[in-house]
Parts: structure tokens; C-alpha cells; sequence
């Protein structure tokens, strides 16, 4: 079986092409989901981000987002030191994931593939680009955030064009229909490379 990789920058519509694939009868591991879903369940999980952050990392047994994003805004280190807690429960529960999967491929959905290196344990890459103009729009209208925060997470990820210089798939995601076809057209390139 194979593994796609599928990245792109804050809003530029993982989750919709995602989606579109699944539409398609192809299993999405979408891994920020299931790093949130861990982080409230796993105790090792939250023992350790216990240590990091202190006692208010979790409020009620859930995960004090915005007490975390704030240390974390105001000193990187903490980022790469919960990244070191989280991503390897997540790889762990991916590997079993896939070995439950029947399709001929499975997508995995990484905001940070690249910056990762996760992209090493894909078969293939697609990248989802639009305007950055565009991008902030959405996310500022998805979520409850300011441009100021959403600036400086763009800051964190690589740039569209160093990820699209090392995927092998580019969608670019301004147009519904437009971002349909590209997804089909993938799928069946995807399909034909395995037969």
C-alpha cells in the first residue's frame, strides 16, 4: 500500500481536498486531529506536556490551548519540545492505523510534512497552494485568531514554492470544481502508477 503525503500552508484547504479524496473511497489520517485526539486521551501525552508546561496545561482534563499557544508564541523551543512528545505517539498510532486499511493507497494529511521530515516515509507528495491573501481570509474567518497570529505560524512553515520544488502532485485550491478536477486527475494518476 501506498502512502501520500498531503501538506500545504495554514488555509490553503487541506482538509477540503482531503475530503475530496475521501470522496473518492480513499482513507484520510488527517494528524492534527488525531495529535489533538491523543493529547486528551493518552496520559503519557499529558503527563509529559504536564512537565513541560506546568499544571495549566490542561483545565478540566482538556488541553489549555490558548495557555500553550501563548509560551509557545513567545519562545519556539517550547514547540519543538512538544512536537518531541506528540509526533512520535502520532507515528506510532499511524503505522497502526494503515495496517487496517484495504485501499490500493491511503493519504496522510500533515500540515508540517516537510518541516518534519515525514515526507521521507511517502511514496508520493501533494502540495495544496493558493494566494496568501486568500489563505488568510479563510483562516481568519474559520477561526477565532488574529492576523498577527496567523502571520506568525505561516512563519513556522516552509514557503509554497520549497514545497512544491519536492512534491511530486501541486493542487491549487482558489476554485471548488477547479480543485475537484485537479483532485480526480491525481487519483487516477495515482491509480495508474500502481497498476
Amino acid at each position: 500500500m501506498k502512502i501520500v503525503g498531503l501538506t500545504g500552508g495554514i488555509g490553503s484547504g487541506k482538509t477540503t481536498v482531503a475530503k475530496q479524496f475521501m470522496g473518492l473511497g480513499i482513507p484520510v489520517y488527517i494528524a492534527d486531529e488525531e495529535a489533538k485526539k491523543l493529547m486528551a486521551t493518552s496520559k503519557i501525552i499529558q503527563r509529559k506536556l504536564i512537565q513541560l508546561f506546568g499544571n495549566e496545561a490542561y483545565m478540566n482534563n482538556q488541553l489549555n490551548k490558548p495557555y500553550i499557544a501563548n509560551i509557545i508564541f513567545n519562545d519556539k523551543t517550547y514547540l519543538q519540545k512538544m512536537n518531541a512528545i506528540v509526533h512520535p505517539k502520532v507515528a506510532q498510532h499511524f503505522k497502526k492505523w494503515v495496517l487496517k486499511q484495504t485501499s490500493p493507497y491511503i493519504i496522510k494529511e500533515v500540515a508540517i510534512l516537510f518541516e518534519n521530515g515525514g515526507h521521507q516515509q511517502c511514496d508520493y507528495v501533494i502540495t495544496v497552494t493558493a494566494p496568501l491573501k486568500l489563505r488568510m481570509e479563510r483562516v481568519l474567518k474559520r477561526d477565532n485568531t488574529t492576523k498577527e497570529n496567523v502571520e506568525a505560524i505561516v512563519k513556522n512553515q516552509w514557503t509554497d514554492a520549497e514545497k512544491v520544488k519536492r512534491s511530486h502532485f501541486v493542487i491549487t485550491n482558489t476554485d471548488l470544481e477547479s480543485t475537484k478536477n485537479q483532485v480526480v486527475k491525481i487519483h487516477n494518476q495515482i491509480l495508474k502508477s500502481l497498476a
